[in-house]
C-alpha cells in the first residue's frame, strides 16, 4: 500500500467537510435550524434552543393534554355502546349477502351466524345514552362523555391497526400523536417525561412503535413506565453512589456530550444530554408520583386502586398525577379485549378491570377543574363483527372476529361536547350509515383541540413534509366540539 492510499483511509467525507470549516453535522444542524425558522409551524416561528422548550400551538387550544385510554385487542362496540335488536332477532340466522359485499375475514366464513347482544342496554343520564349493564360505573358519567358509534380504519389486524391509530401509518417508523403533541407545544414539566407510556395486561401487539417517535428527535419519544416499583429500571442509585458523586459524573459526560454536540451537531446528542438530566430529575420525582399513600382511602376506594397492586386502575390514578404535574401526553394501554372466542366472558374480565377506573379518572378529574382543558379518549383499534366466531379446531365458540368497518370510542373534557351520541350504523351493526369518523378524522380533531392545523404541523424527512394525519382526505369532526 502507497503513502497515498494509506493516508486516504484518514480523509473521509466527513473529516474532509469539517476540515472546510462546515461539517456534516453542522449542516444537518442548520438544515434543521432553517427549517425551524421557515417551515415548521410553530406559531412562534422561531426554534427554541431547547427542543422541550414550551411553545404556543397555531390557535388558542381547548385542551392542554392527553390521556389516551388504549383498549388494545379491539371491544365489542356490539355489546357495550351500540345495542342492536335485530341482531338479537337475527341470531343463528347468517346476514344476508348484500350487507357482507365482498368483506373477507380471518377466522369466519361470510356466511357464519349472527350472534346477538350478549348484556342488555338501557339509557342513562340526562341525555339517554345507550350503555350496556356490563359497564355501570361509565353509565353514571354518561352525560359527561361523548359516544362517537361510527368510527371506521382501514386496517383489520392488531399490530397495523394500533400503529395506525396511534402515528396515522400501519407499518412502524412514524411519529405517534405523543410524540407529535410534543414536537408541537414541548414540555411544561421538567422533573417528569412529558410523554408517559403505561400498560396492563398480556402485551401490546403494535409493541413500541406506538410511543415511537419515528423521525422526529427520540427526544420526543414516549417514556415507558413500569407499574409497579420503580417506574424506569436503575432509576435509583447502586451502593456507595450518593448524590454528589452522580452530579459530578453528570457534569463530566455533559460536557463531553456537550463538546461532541458542538462538534458533530447531532440532535440526537442533545437527546442524550436532555435524557441523562431527566433520569437525575426523576430520582426524586418520580418515587413522590408513585407513592399513592398521598391520596385518600375515598380516592383509591373510587379509582378501585390498592397502592401497591399493579392494575389499569393503579394507572389511571397515577395519570391523574402526572397531569397535576404537568405530563402533556400519557397512553394507558389495557390489553385483551381479543374476543375471539366467549365475548362475553371477556368483556365480564375486562370491564371488572377497568369500568370503574376510567369513570373515576373522568369524575376525579372534572372535580379538581382539570378536565375542561384534559382530552380523555376510550377505544381500541378496530371493532368486531356481527357474525359469531365459532372454530372447533381452535377451540374457539360464541366470539367475534375483527371489524374495521364500525366501531365506537368515547372522548371526554378538553372541549369535546359532553352527552352526546354522534354517529350511527346500520340496524346490524355491520356498516357506518351516519356521520362517518375514520381514525384520521380523529387524529385531525384531537390535534384540533390542542391549537393545531393538522395540515400545517408537520416535519421534513427524506424531501417530504410529513405529518400525523398523511395525505388521505380527513377533516375535523366539528359537530362534537363544545
Amino acid at each position: 500500500m502507497n503513502p497515498i492510499q494509506q493516508n486516504s483511509l484518514n480523509f473521509t467525507r466527513r473529516w474532509f467537510l469539517r476540515e472546510c470549516g462546515v461539517g456534516v453535522g453542522k449542516m444537518a444542524l442548520a438544515g434543521l435550524l432553517a427549517d425551524s425558522l421557515g417551515r415548521r409551524t410553530m406559531a412562534a416561528g422561531v426554534a427554541p434552543a431547547n427542543p422541550m422548550a414550551p411553545r404556543q400551538p397555531h390557535f388558542a387550544p381547548k385542551a392542554r393534554r392527553v390521556i389516551h385510554l388504549f383498549m388494545a385487542g379491539a371491544p365489542s362496540q356490539l355489546d357495550l355502546f351500540d345495542y342492536k335488536p335485530e341482531l338479537a332477532k337475527l341470531e343463528g340466522k347468517p346476514l344476508p349477502p348484500s350487507v357482507i359485499g365482498g368483506q373477507r375475514y380471518a377466522f369466519i366464513r361470510p356466511d357464519a351466524a349472527v350472534l346477538g347482544p350478549r348484556y342488555k342496554f338501557s339509557k342513562h343520564g340526562q341525555c339517554g345514552a345507550e350503555i350496556s349493564e356490563i359497564m355501570p360505573h361509565l353509565a353514571g358519567i354518561a352525560d359527561d362523555i361523548c359516544l362517537v358509534k361510527s368510527v371506521k380504519t382501514d386496517q383489520f389486524n392488531h399490530a397495523p391497526a394500533q400503529i395506525f391509530f396511534n402515528t396515522g401509518f400501519s407499518q412502524p417508523g412514524r411519529p405517534s400523536m405523543g410524540s407529535w403533541v410534543l414536537y408541537g407545544l414541548g414540555a411544561e414539566t421538567q422533573n417528569l417525561p412529558a410523554f408517559v407510556v403505561m400498560s396492563t395486561g398480556s402485551g401490546i401487539s403494535g409493541g413500541a412503535a406506538c410511543w415511537s417517535s419515528g423521525f422526529l428527535p427520540t427526544v420526543y419519544t414516549g417514556v415507558r413506565f413500569r407499574n409497579q416499583g420503580d417506574p424506569i429500571l436503575n432509576v435509583s442509585n447502586p451502593a456507595g453512589v450518593d448524590a454528589r458523586l452522580q452530579r459530578d459524573s453528570l457534569d463530566l459526560v455533559g460536557a463531553l456530550n456537550q463538546r461532541r454536540l458542538v462538534t458533530e451537531g447531532d440532535p440526537e446528542i442533545a437527546t442524550r444530554i436532555a435524557q441523562y438530566e431527566m433520569a437525575f430529575r426523576l430520582q426524586t420525582s418520580a418515587p413522590e408520583l408513585m407513592d399513592l399513600k398521598q391520596e385518600s382511602q375515598a380516592t383509591l376506594d373510587a379509582y378501585g386502586c390498592k397502592p401497591n397492586e399493579a392494575s389499569f386502575a393503579r394507572s389511571c390514578l397515577l395519570a391523574r398525577r402526572m397531569i397535576e404535574r404537568g405530563v402533556r401526553f400519557i397512553n394507558i394501554y389495557n390489553e385483551g379485549w381479543d374476543a375471539h372466542s366467549d365475548v362475553l366472558g371477556n368483556l365480564k374480565n375486562n370491564c371488572g378491570k377497568t369500568d370503574k377506573a376510567a369513570a373515576a379518572l373522568v369524575r376525579d378529574l372534572k372535580q379538581r377543574g382539570l378536565l375542561d382543558d384534559t382530552l380523555v379518549i376510550w377505544g381500541g383499534e378496530f371493532g368486531r363483527t356481527p357474525m359469531v366466531e365459532t372454530n372447533a379446531s381452535l377451540g374457539r365458540s360464541l366470539g367475534r372476529d375483527h371489524h374495521p368497518q364500525a366501531f365506537t370510542i368515547w372522548m371526554a373534557g378538553g372541549g369535546i361536547k359532553p352527552g352526546l351520541t354522534y354517529g350511527a350504523t346500520d340496524d346490524l351493526g355491520f356498516h357506518v350509515v351516519e356521520n362517518p369518523v375514520h381514525v384520521r378524522d380523529l387524529q385531525a380533531t384531537i390535534l384540533h383541540q390542542l391549537g393545531f392545523d393538522h395540515e400545517k404541523l408537520n416535519f421534513p424527512f427524506q424531501g417530504l413534509d410529513f405529518r400525523l394525519t398523511g395525505v388521505e382526505p380527513c377533516k375535523v369532526v366539528k359537530d362534537i366540539l363544545a
